[in-house]
């Protein structure tokens, strides 16, 4: 039948080839590395894990309370189980309520902090629009380098390390640049400021800009309000006073955002970081949920406990006790003879910065 379909070369080239395909599984049949490769599995590998616990005392990750850890320890979920979206909408509410928010467009980036800062930036933004960046310090440089990134407009107001933009530059920044969105950082941990947010809202509606705010080293150990402060884009991550693995960005638009992100020129260049999509999956609009991407479970639950370990001391008794132990933890630290890095009302409570010679 072959002869009559196919020109002699052609049946010769394809019993060949079917030769060389018949020596090829009698010799992986008889010595099966050649199928699985020849690299051995890591030895390390062959032995459980084990983890020493140490006291974390850096800007995060922080010690996580039994009650988180037992979180990251439940069976897992499907992504689009009806029990586990009822889990997700007991993290936005707490969101929310951490937030001092009520901001229906709210819920948590899965990421890192950073990708907390690339969500806000590239959904506030379209491409060639100003952004105004208050730059004190790693932060402020890391918001200005991301938005460079994007293709937007940065305008830097630059401010020494270990001091704060006063209200009068920042409202004379915002007047001259005219920007779409300004951006702060209220905890700049690589300083040890903790910069004042109030009237910094009021300029920005004023000229019908867009506040941004991150308050990944910041939140629930000073006080932040996003409803009062007029803030219209906030971002944090878990990994620092909510006790949690990192792994996760709690962000919220206000409304005014959503408007502006309803009616952008172009999609947000990312379709993971496309803040709409990601609020329809996380039940923020009435509209049904659709897939978006699997989320982390595991983080989900722990995310949740600790926003349930907030909810029950209160977001103003975390505060205040974080407040209260870092007044005794910066007073023994100068008793050693350590100098502070920032020495006036700026120093942050929450994140303590000190001079020390290597």
């Amino acid at each position: 039948m072959l002869s009559r379909m196919m020109p002699v070369k052609n049946i010769v080239h394809l019993r060949r080839n079917e030769r060389k395909l018949t020596e090829i599984t009698r010799h992986t049949m008889s010595n099966p590395s050649a199928f699985y490769g020849t690299v051995p599995p890591p030895q390390r590998l062959l032995r459980p894990l084990h983890v020493n616990e140490k006291k974390l005392f850096g800007p995060g990750p922080s010690n996580m309370p039994p009650m988180v850890v037992e979180g990251l320890t439940q069976p897992l979920l499907g992504h689009l189980h009806p029990e586990f979206l009822e889990i997700m909408d007991d993290v936005k509410s707490g969101i929310q309520y951490v937030f001092q928010t009520n901001n229906p467009l709210t819920f948590a980036v899965s990421g890192s902090g950073h990708a907390g800062m690339e969500c806000a930036i590239m959904n506030l933004l379209d491409q060639g629009e100003t952004i105004l960046v208050v730059q004190n310090g790693v932060w402020g440089q890391r918001a200005a380098d991301l938005s460079d990134r994007l293709g937007l407009n940065v305008r830097k107001l630059v401010v020494p390390e270990g001091e704060v933009i006063s209200v009068e530059d920042f409202s004379e920044a915002v007047d001259n640049y005219r920007p779409q969105v300004a951006f702060l950082c209220h905890g700049e941990s690589s300083t040890g400021v903790a910069h004042p947010l109030e009237r910094f809202g009021d300029i920005c509606n004023a000229y019908d800009c867009l506040f941004l705010v991150d308050v990944v080293a910041s939140l629930g150990g000073a006080p932040f309000h996003a409803d009062d402060l007029k803030v219209d884009c906030v971002y944090s991550a878990t990994q620092k006073v909510l006790n949690c693995p990192p792994g996760l960005a709690p962000i919220s638009f206000s409304e005014k955002a959503l408007k502006k992100m309803l009616n952008r020129k172009k999609r947000v260049p990312s379709f993971y970081l496309d803040a709409l999509e990601l609020g329809n999956y996380w039940g923020c609009f009435d509209e049904p949920r659709r897939y978006h991407h699997t989320a982390p479970i595991s983080l989900v639950y722990a995310l949740r406990e600790g926003l349930s370990f907030v909810s029950q001391e209160g977001i103003k008794n975390l505060v205040e006790r974080h407040q209260k132990n870092a007044k005794l933890f910066y007073a023994a630290l100068k008793e050693l003879g350590l100098e502070p890095y920032v020495q006036n009302e700026a120093c942050s409570e929450q994140e303590l910065v000190f001079k020390f010679s290597i």
